[in-house]
């Protein structure tokens, strides 16, 4: 287990404002971690961090967009006043235009958009606050998604910038041994990206971010080193992970 149990655990949760990244901060946020959430619209982000923090725990919302270095300095010096990071979860993404289309209809500055929110930034907030997982022998969560490996036409966007963010994991894994790395498709989930991705598409049927509870309580107890370099299908049964991690 990354931490210890003398002081509270902390955890970085971007795009935390909805979806996955709200539900995991109430998770986190009830099991007394302390919390530096961040999200680009500060009246849900501010809603969110209010509503976790009535669980007693202590949480910094700190809005902002994670691909401008100055709000990736506030991250970290939020994580270090709360006395280390032992997670780093790199949630926030873009898909792109609304509703999605096929590659060779997309203007190629939302190519580069995409490919800054979710490569460049994760990488970049890795980075700074890799000290203070060192420190703690601490987890980076990567959120990956099925697009990454299977074709889903006109998802080519994101799914191509979460292969490299995938790619990327894996070769960080294999980098560094004071530092767990592990990526995570969640899922298919009825969330707001969704909602834009495919305006007007019946999501009913499809389930909410708390399908992926289980799991996320199941890493918890996993230490850094257990789960380095692995690539873990939230809700597939037993956590199966993907034919392509880490022995």
């Amino acid at each position: 287990m990354s931490g210890t149990s003398r002081t509270p655990r902390v955890a970085l949760v971007t795009g935390a404002s909805t979806g996955l990244g709200e539900t995991l901060a109430g998770f986190l946020g009830d099991r007394g971690w302390r919390l530096v959430l961040t999200a680009r619209t500060e009246p849900d982000l501010t809603a969110v961090a209010k509503k976790v923090a009535g669980s007693g725990t202590d949480v910094l919302a700190i809005a902002g967009d994670v691909g401008d270095p100055a709000h990736r300095r506030r991250l970290a010096d939020g994580a270090a006043s709360l006395g280390g990071l032992d997670w780093l979860v790199n949630n926030a993404s873009q898909m792109g235009v609304s509703p999605i289309r096929p590659l060779l209809d997309h203007p190629d500055g939302v190519f580069e958009a995409v490919l800054r929110t979710n490569v460049v930034a994760p990488l970049a907030l890795a980075q700074l606050v890799a000290p203070l997982l060192r420190e703690r022998r601490g987890l980076l969560v990567n959120l990956s998604s099925e697009a990454a490996v299977d074709v889903f036409p006109c998802a080519g966007i994101y799914g191509a910038s979460k292969a490299a963010l995938d790619q990327a994991s894996r070769i960080m894994a294999a980098e560094t041994e004071d530092v767990g790395i592990t990526f995570v498709d969640p899922g298919g989930m009825r969330t707001r990206g969704y909602e834009q991705a495919e305006p007007g598409f019946d999501l009913s049927g499809v389930p909410g971010p708390e399908v992926t509870l289980p799991f996320w309580d199941w890493l918890l107890d996993r230490s850094a080193s257990e789960v380095n370099g692995r690539r873990y299908l939230a809700q597939q049964a037993g956590w199966i992970t993907g034919p392509d991690t880490a022995p």
